[in-house]
């Protein structure tokens, strides 16, 4: 990876505060680093691994070391002070509240010495010459992770490897029947230039509800269709208290369709069959009260020997992460949740967190018997406000403020052309949203409007009436996948369509959301028949006045990027960075199955890249991948060379040249697998840049820079002068010292306005870089780079190539939607090798559903826009 060629220097200077906190330890510390060993080791997995870990703190044995450690429950400890060895701590297994057990299982715990710890070389890593770039920080910072997160791990509940939660009755948020939120603390040890630091920050995350798990299952029989999803269900973590103590266990299986008192099995203790309402009778003496109506779980993944329990004994364990994905409704609850004011966030973070984290008084005792301390006042940053480019139409001007514009009264840059369009009514029964029909003549003003709009924006052939179809669908109910419902408005274009003269695009009208309809027509369209289809919501459309004009608006961008038209372009000083050689600007991007997806679901890879030296069209290469091709690398891009071709020959057409630079901005990939981008990636767009030229020499020069989101760096103005007027920084703001790596080339951007909550800005790292950018020269051509997201009068929050990849995932997502965005109603599958071949299965049918890919019509274009 390049050193940073220095510091830019371009823009305002401020200061901002951020929530990053001085760690203060001893210059020449030395820890020991011990590896836990649990014996015997088949009886010593998941959560009893940090029960057991919990009985070693409590046994004498341990006594005298307990001040001074810190461990991560399960496999790794670490001493301030050397242990004695060889230490081996017998461990009689009970539970929290369970008395002696004469059968209680029995446990060596063995503590060996692995390493000492000097963190004198942490300080040569972090002093920043050269020649320390490559010691191996992980396990000193790893070390001091488990120290500085020992209180956290012990009163709180930990999500992740570096996030706290603290719930109370009070700090609960309800998402859903059955899931809730918490707001918890993300914590992290990170060495800056001569600075040891430790990023805390506001997070949230959704839990399952706890209660009794019977009240559970008959609140979703009351208040929702079909009762509780099986998903829910699937390996939640119950306890029960019938055997005189609290027992954890792992549902493994919901027994629908069956009751306590139908479920019977062989039991030895009584020699015969018994039901499950009649075992708990004759051995606990429990009465269930609801042994005719609700099912009971299996709690074993053993088919031949089954722990059957009825729902009414069971409570749902607090502290459970849902590992669902949030539905829309849940979604947007979440973020109603989540979305506070940056001075709310930096209150939060100073107060509740130091305490619920231990980092203060009396909680650190920890952390001072390894002799650290942690600053309690944020770290102040230097940061720059880099100045914003200029935007040019065809005719009007637009004028930026709070890095947006509006588009009042403006022609586009170069308005595509209409040669023929059509528009697809579709009836889904919502008749107080839909219009009447083909000849309503609401619907007639409603397209001469929208006509208007594309005609005073500069789109040419925009006074062409359109060819109008329309499709009822059948009902809902019965139509599994809406399968039905898609064969219609296939056969609606089949019969209206002429396939050798195809309408420049379909405006499709629906009239609400259908987690079936949108993604099958994208599907249908894009790889089945080649059509250019842009969706209009019709309660949004057909709002009246301003809310209309700005509606049609937005779908003008949309409407124009896929004719190949450019929107807008940016002055052409911000664009010489870029112009002054042929270039090729890349984006690469990868979206894997979710927790609701099939179990075999591919990945989805997409490669988009510039063909036009204004950097306005990115056509767009995507393929499929198994989700566990490349197990430690998941997120490389496993056809890259091939997609890069197809990239580069798009590019050779349009140019009748290849480019001399190619510049790739890479969304999606963490901190730990920069180096796996070099090993992996890297080497496949070389090959590619070989395969295209097999004659003549082709070596483009190359930057590679890294785009991350998912990262925890906030940022605070320091006076009132410099913050938005909902408290957050402003537009352009930059940082790239005092919390930046120590000798890799990074900073971070907020290019645009954060409107809602606390802004987040982008990390972008430079992971290769053969062109030698200076540090303002890369800065500022990111930050006015995103100034040319297509379908927006903003800048963007993630330079457009990046964000264009994301959405074109986003698209191949709809493509396999029966797959990847399946709802909870699953089949279990039995042993191994049925669930292997149950994977695969499932991804011939992906490689079925996706078939040659994006329609051969589609591919030079932006159709995913």
């Amino acid at each position: 990876m390049p050193l940073r060629p220095g510091w830019g220097t371009l823009g305002r200077p401020s200061q901002l505060r951020t929530n990053f906190f001085a760690v203060r330890l001893p210059k020449d510390a030395v820890y020991f680093e011990y590896e836990i060993e649990i014996l015997p080791k088949a009886q010593a997995k998941g959560d009893r691994r940090f029960r057991i870990m919990e009985l070693v703190e409590q046994s004498p044995a341990f006594a005298n070391f307990r001040t001074h450690i810190a461990h991560d429950r399960s496999q790794r400890l670490v001493s301030a002070q050397e242990l004695p060895q060889p230490l081996s701590v017998p461990i009689r297994y009970l539970e929290i509240d369970q008395e002696d057990n004469p059968n209680a299982l029995n446990f060596t715990v063995d503590i060996k010495h692995k390493r000492d710890i000097s963190m004198s070389t942490l300080n040569d890593y972090m002093d920043g010459k050269p020649e320390h770039r490559n010691i191996d920080t992980q396990p000193l910072i790893s070390a001091l992770n488990l120290v500085v997160q020992s209180y956290a791990s012990k009163h709180g509940m930990r999500v992740g490897s570096n996030k706290y939660f603290f719930p109370s009755p009070n700090d609960r948020f309800g998402l859903s029947l059955g899931v809730e939120a918490h707001r918890g603390f993300f914590m992290s040890i990170r060495p800056m230039y001569k600075q040891l630091m430790v990023n805390i920050n506001i997070c949230m995350t959704a839990f399952y509800t706890p209660g009794n798990l019977a009240q559970a299952m008959l609140a979703f029989s009351r208040d929702s269709s079909g009762g509780m999803p099986r998903g829910f269900v699937d390996k939640l973590k119950v306890t029960t208290r019938h055997l005189g103590y609290t027992k954890k266990h792992t549902i493994f299986k919901v027994m629908t369709g069956h009751t306590a008192r139908s479920t019977r099995f062989d039991c030895a203790e009584f020699g015969r069959q018994v039901s499950v309402e009649e075992f708990f009778k004759l051995k606990y003496k429990i009465t269930l009260r609801h042994a005719t109506n609700l099912p009971p779980i299996n709690c074993s993944n053993n088919p031949k020997h089954p722990v059957f329990l009825p729902a009414e004994i069971c409570e749902i364990v607090p502290g459970q992460a849902y590992r669902g994905k949030l539905d829309g409704a849940q979604t947007s609850a979440m973020i109603r949740y989540a979305c506070n004011t940056p001075d709310f966030n930096g209150n939060a973070i100073v107060n509740e967190g130091f305490q619920h984290l231990g980092l203060r008084g009396g909680d650190a005792s920890t952390l001072n018997s390894f002799g650290l301390s942690v600053s309690q006042q944020m770290t102040v940053v230097p940061s720059r406000v880099l100045p914003p480019p200029g935007i040019s139409y065809r005719a009007g001007n637009a004028r930026i403020q709070n890095a947006s514009w509006n588009i009042v009264n403006i022609k586009l840059q170069a308005g595509g052309t209409i040669g023929s369009w059509a528009v697809l009514l579709v009836q889904d029964g919502r008749q107080n949203i839909e219009f009447a029909g083909e000849n309503d003549p609401q619907l007639i003003i409603f397209l001469r409007t929208f006509l208007a709009k594309c005609n005073s924006s500069g789109i040419a052939g925009a006074d062409k009436p359109p060819k109008i179809l329309s499709v009822q669908l059948p009902p809902s109910q019965g139509d599994e996948n809406r399968a039905r419902a898609l064969e219609a408005i296939r056969l609606a274009f089949r019969n209206n369509l002429n396939r050798n003269a195809k309408p420049s695009f379909i405006l499709v009208l629906l009239s609400g959301v259908d987690k079936y309809i949108y993604p099958g027509i994208k599907k249908m369209c894009d790889i089945d028949l080649g059509l250019q289809t842009v969706h209009m919501l019709l309660p949004k459309a057909r709002e009246s006045g301003n809310r209309q004009d700005q509606y049609f608006s937005n779908v003008v961008l949309k409407v124009n990027a896929k004719l190949g038209g450019m929107n807008h372009l940016l002055d052409a000083n911000s664009m010489r960075w870029l112009t002054d050689k042929k270039t090729m600007i890349m984006g690469i991007d990868v979206t894997h199955p979710g927790p609701k997806s099939l179990p075999g679901s591919p990945s989805i890879a997409a490669v988009v890249a510039s063909v036009d030296d204004n950097f306005v069209q990115f056509p767009a290469s995507m393929s499929l991948q198994k989700p566990d091709w490349n197990k430690e690398s998941k997120e490389m891009v496993e056809k890259l060379t091939q997609m890069t071709i197809e990239r580069l020959q798009v590019y050779q057409k349009k140019n009748k040249r290849l480019p001399d630079r190619v510049f790739v901005y890479r969304d999606g990939v963490s901190e730990g697998q920069y180096h796996l981008v070099l090993q992996e990636e890297l080497p496949k767009i070389h090959a590619a840049f070989k395969q295209i030229s097999p004659k003549a020499p082709y070596k483009p020069t190359l930057t590679i820079a890294i785009c991350g989101k998912r990262h925890h760096a906030r940022f605070w103005a320091t006076a009132p002068g410099e913050m938005t007027n909902n408290g957050n920084t402003i537009p352009g703001t930059i940082v790239d010292k005092g919390i930046t790596d120590v000798y890799n080339f990074d900073f971070y951007l907020q290019a645009h306005n954060g409107l809602k909550g606390h802004v987040r800005p982008t990390h972008y790292t430079v992971v290769y870089d053969e062109n030698r950018y200076q540090a303002d020269v890369l800065q500022q051509g990111t930050h006015a780079a995103s100034y040319l997201f297509a379908r927006a009068t903003k800048a963007v929050s993630l330079v457009p190539a990046a964000y264009y990849a994301d959405i074109a995932c986003e698209r191949g997502r709809d493509y396999l939607n029966v797959l990847l965005n399946l709802t909870d109603d699953r089949s279990s599958v039995g042993g191994t090798a049925d669930r292997e071949a149950e994977k695969e299965r499932v991804y011939e049918n992906a490689v079925k559903l996706w078939g040659d890919g994006i329609h051969k019509d589609l591919k030079d274009c932006m159709f995913y826009i």
